[in-house]
């Protein structure tokens, strides 16, 4: 960081790091953008199950129709990077189940997050394609670290809490990346472009996340529950609605193996993350 100068861009008025620009890039477009060699976009909605229509297109209003305005704010700015990093996700491939599956797989997204975050991509190819901007975008599953997201996070907050119970053999693996290894190769990634799925190699299965998250919170291993019951309970659960911690769609993910290959990465980026 010591060899960058930072300017950041969000709905906030606090300056976070260097200079910072209050703006919500699904409202409009502004001509307010500094110029600047590198732009790192992470601006986003996720983690969250929509529960109308309403809500589904709230999704597509800041990831996609934001990603647009974000960049014709650049052209407005009268700014062209030389490279644009977007972070994208490991949802765009639509899966819910698979073993290493790699940046050539079929973009097949079905939730409306996924199918926002896979729009953007499209738009920002062809954006990128117009404007002669280095374009690379990360796709990442699970993301480790400080006060993590999503299902890591609520993983976290149920072992600790003494809510969580484990699910059958929880031998279903999982990809997960630490967030810090993906700052780092951000300027690798800035140099050449590309599209890559990045992961620690590890791919953990739900026992030795639980186990490690138990540990490290001083707490036991949390108690298992036969897969039959969990079933039950997950029937339960689409009757009952989303006041209820589990149903089918969310059991099926976690008794799922999902894991991505990142051999490109480590090919082209010389991507060998070190973790904690």
């Amino acid at each position: 960081s010591n060899k960058y100068n930072f300017f950041t861009i969000g709905r906030q008025t606090e300056e976070l790091v260097g200079r910072h620009l209050r703006f919500n890039i699904s409202e409009g477009v502004t001509n307010k953008l500094p110029k600047v060699r590198y732009v790192i976009h992470c601006a986003g909605k996720a983690h969250s199950v929509p529960r109308s229509v309403k809500e589904s297109k709230v999704f597509f209003e800041v990831n996609l129709q934001g990603t647009i305005n974000f960049c014709q704010s650049l052209i407005e700015s009268n700014t062209t990077p030389d490279a644009l990093i977007f972070i994208s996700t490991v949802a765009v491939y639509g899966k819910d189940a698979g073993v290493m599956i790699t940046e050539d797989d079929a973009l097949d997204a079905i939730s409306p997050y996924a199918k926002s975050k896979a729009m953007a991509e499209t738009y920002l190819q062809n954006w990128a394609n117009e404007n002669g901007v280095r374009l690379g975008i990360l796709r990442l599953p699970l993301i480790a670290g400080p006060n993590p997201p999503g299902n890591l996070g609520a993983m976290i907050r149920g072992i600790r809490s003494g809510r969580y119970l484990s699910i059958g053999k929880a031998d279903a693996r999982k990809s997960i990346v630490w967030a810090s290894d993906v700052a780092e190769i951000i300027p690798n990634v800035a140099k050449i472009g590309g599209i890559y799925n990045l992961t620690d190699g590890e791919h953990p299965s739900f026992k030795e996340l639980e186990h490690a998250i138990a540990t490290i919170l001083g707490k036991n291993d949390p108690l298992s529950v036969p897969l039959p019951i969990a079933k039950v309970l997950g029937y339960a659960g689409d009757l009952i609605g989303s006041k209820f911690p589990v149903n089918s769609d969310k059991l099926k993910k976690i008794i799922s193996t999902l894991t991505f290959n990142d051999a490109k990465a480590r090919a082209m980026l010389n991507w060998n993350p070190c973790g904690v």
